[in-house]
């Protein structure tokens, strides 16, 4: 992956959580805390949505995750603003395995 395709998805995720924060109307930390201690939803029809909705939250948490790491080891390799330029100019960067 590039940083790049890190950075597309983790937007293409937010839009995801976003739907599904306006429908349910909480946040999706607040939705996922229910989630992760076993809560489901008193309506029947909301179960794929709640699956759907915390499958997306916990690809985002990895593609944040995956960001971090990257920038952390390019920039061991780089100065930031650097990094930054290659971005902004649309430059593939490569992130370390």
């Amino acid at each position: 992956m590039t940083l790049d395709e890190i950075l597309q998805d983790i937007h293409a995720l937010e839009e995801d959580l976003g739907t599904y924060e306006r429908k349910y109307g909480v946040l999706t930390e607040t939705f996922y805390a229910a989630y992760a201690q076993g809560e489901e939803p008193s309506e029947t029809a909301w179960v794929a949505d709640w699956n759907d909705w915390a499958a997306v939250h916990e690809i985002w948490l990895d593609r944040r995750q995956r960001y971090q790491t990257a920038i952390e080891a390019l920039q061991r390799q780089t100065k930031l603003i650097d990094l930054i330029r290659r971005a902004a100019l649309r430059e593939t960067i490569p992130v370390p395995a």
